[in-house]
C-alpha cells in the first residue's frame, strides 16, 4: 500500500496528477520488481501469469517463445464486454488508478508496457470501455482489458469531440504512438485489478464532500423558512448520543444560524416541536454522513492498494492471492448508496413541507395560483429521483452466480454501477433543491417567504459560496 504519496478521496484529482507526474519522472520499484520476474522465468519453476496458462489452465506450462503472444490474448479473449460505455470521467480515472497501482512495484510490469501507458495518459486519448461484463469476485477484468487494448493498437478510443468512438490504432499514431509488444506477466498485470470498482466509488465520494455540506445548508435553510426551532441542535443534546456524524451537522446548523433575526422572532412561541425532517437533521444527515466517511476509508485504502495476481514482493518470492477481490468495495459503495438515499430522502420532505402550506406558508409557495398554475412535475421529478434512488440495493455486495468453469462469482459490475448510479440520482434530488435556493421549485417565492429567506448573514454567504468555509468536514 502507497503511504508515502497516497492518494485521498478530499484531493482525489490533485493526488493522482502528482502521481503521474512523478511516474513519468522515476520509477525504481518497478524495475526492481522486474528484474525478480526475469529470474523467475530462468528458474525452471512454475509461475502462475508468468509461463503459465491462466484460470482453470493455471496447470499448463507455456513454451518461453509463446510468452509474449499469451499475455496479448489474454487481452484480446477477455474484452468482451458489452453495453453502453463507461463515462469518459471515470475511464480517465480508471487509467490513472491503474498506472498508480502498477507505479507501486509489485506487478512486475515491463518498463515499456508501463511508460507506454504513462503515455497514453499523457495524450489525452481516453479508451472507448463498455459497462457491462464484469465479474468482481475476479476483479474488473472485461473493463480493464478494454481499457489496456489501445497500448497494443486494439480496440477504441473516444474521437476528439468525446461524442463518439473511434478506432485505436489511428488514434495512438496521430498521437505519436506506436503499439507496445507486451512480455511477460505484461497482460495479466494490466488486466488484474478493481480500478473501475475504485474509480466509480472515488468518483462519487469526491463529490460527496461537497454535497454534505449543501445538505446542511439547505437544512438550515428550510428550518428558516418554516419558522422551526433551533433547540433540537442544541449540543447538550448531542454531546449524551455522541456519534461523530451527529455532531458535526447539530454543530453546522448552529454555526448557519448564527444572527438569525427570524428563529429569535418566534423564539417564544407556542409551537412544541418541529416535524422530524426538521428536528431530526442531527441524526439523520449524521448517520449519512458516519457511513460515507466509512465507505471513504475504504476506497481510499483500495486506490493506495496493489489488487494484481500474483504479486512480487522484494524478497524475490512470486505470491498469488485474491486481492483483486471486490467485495470490500462493494459493501462499501451499497452502504454510501444508502446512505445517500436518506439524505436525498429527508430533503424531499422538507420541500414537500414548504409547498404544502406548512406553519402559514402559502400553498405551493404562491398567493396567486389562478393564472401562474403550479405543475407538480417541479416536485414530483425530485421525488421520482429520490424514490428511484432509494430503491433497496438487494443488494450489490450480495448477488453471486456461476459465470463459469463452477466458479462463482460476485456481480461486481452490479454493486458499483448500481450503487453509483443511485448515488447520482440521490445527489441529482439534493443538488436540484440547491439550485432553486432550497425551496426545489424554479417558482418565485412570495414576499413573505423571500423575507424569511433573507435569513442569518452566515447562511446566505455559505449559500453563495457553495459552503466551503467554515462549515466542519464531511
Amino acid at each position: 500500500m502507497d503511504t508515502t504519496n497516497p492518494i485521498r478521496i478530499a484531493s482525489l484529482y490533485d493526488d493522482l496528477a502528482a502521481s503521474m507526474q512523478r511516474l513519468r519522472t522515476a520509477h525504481p520499484e518497478l524495475d526492481r520488481s522486474r528484474e525478480i520476474v526475469r529470474q523467475a522465468m530462468q528458474d525452471g519453476r512454475a509461475h502462475y501469469g508468468i509461463n503459465t496458462g491462466f484460470g482453470i489452465l493455471a496447470n499448463k506450462r507455456i513454451e518461453p517463445e509463446q510468452l509474449a503472444e499469451l499475455q496479448q490474448n489474454i487481452l484480446l479473449s477477455h474484452a468482451c464486454g458489452v453495453g453502453e460505455p463507461v463515462p469518459v470521467a471515470i475511464t480517465r480515472l480508471m487509467l490513472q488508478l491503474k498506472i498508480h497501482a502498477l507505479g507501486l512495484g509489485q506487478s512486475g510490469i515491463s518498463r515499456s508496457t508501463f511508460e507506454q501507458l504513462l503515455a497514453l495518459e499523457r495524450s489525452g486519448l481516453t479508451p472507448w470501455v463498455p459497462s457491462r461484463g464484469s465479474v468482481g469476485a475476479s476483479g474488473d477484468l472485461a473493463p480493464l482489458a478494454h481499457l489496456c487494448l489501445p497500448l497494443i493498437g486494439r480496440g477504441e478510443v473516444w474521437d476528439e469531440q468525446q461524442q463518439s468512438r473511434t478506432e485505436a490504432l489511428p488514434a495512438l499514431r496521430q498521437a505519436g504512438m506506436e503499439p507496445v509488444s507486451l512480455q511477460a506477466k505484461d497482460g495479466l498485470a494490466l488486466l488484474n485489478g478493481t480500478q473501475l470498482m475504485a474509480a466509480y466509488g472515488a468518483f462519487v465520494l469526491e463529490r460527496c464532500i461537497k454535497l454534505l455540506k449543501e445538505a446542511d445548508i439547505l437544512a438550515a435553510m428550510s428550518l428558516e423558512a418554516l419558522q422551526g426551532s433551533a433547540v433540537p441542535f442544541d449540543e447538550r443534546i448531542h454531546a449524551i448520543r455522541p456519534h461523530r456524524g451527529q455532531q458535526l451537522t447539530a454543530a453546522n446548523i448552529r454555526q448557519l444560524l448564527i444572527d438569525s433575526e427570524i428563529l429569535d422572532s418566534h423564539r417564544d412561541c407556542g409551537k412544541v416541536q418541529d416535524p422530524y425532517c426538521l428536528r431530526c437533521v442531527p441524526q439523520v444527515h449524521g448517520a449519512s454522513r458516519d457511513a460515507l466517511s466509512y465507505a471513504s476509508n475504504v476506497v481510499e485504502i483500495e486506490l493506495n492498494s496493489v489488487t494484481d495476481n500474483p504479486l512480487v514482493f522484494s524478497n524475490g518470492d512470486i505470491l498469488s492471492g485474491g486481492n483483486f477481490h471486490g467485495q470490500p468495495l462493494a459493501l462499501a459503495l451499497d452502504f454510501a448508496a444508502i446512505a445517500l438515499a436518506e439524505l436525498a430522502s429527508i430533503s424531499e420532505r422538507r420541500t414537500y413541507l414548504l409547498l404544502e402550506g406548512h406553519d402559514g406558508l402559502p400553498k405551493l409557495l404562491m398567493n396567486d395560483t389562478g393564472v401562474r398554475l403550479y405543475d407538480p412535475a417541479v416536485h414530483g421529478s425530485g421525488a421520482g429521483v429520490r424514490k428511484q434512488g432509494s430503491v433497496p440495493p438487494c443488494l450489490g455486495g450480495f448477488h453471486s452466480h456461476q459465470p463459469g468453469a463452477g466458479r462463482p462469482c460476485l456481480d461486481g459490475l452490479h454493486q458499483r454501477d448500481q450503487a453509483a448510479q443511485r448515488d447520482e440520482q440521490c445527489g441529482t434530488c439534493i443538488s436540484r433543491r440547491t439550485a432553486d435556493g432550497g425551496t426545489g421549485t424554479g417558482f418565485q417565492a412570495t414576499t413573505e417567504t423571500r423575507r424569511r429567506s433573507a435569513c442569518s448573514p452566515q447562511l446566505l454567504a455559505l449559500a453563495n459560496t457553495s459552503c466551503r468555509p467554515r462549515l466542519r468536514g464531511a
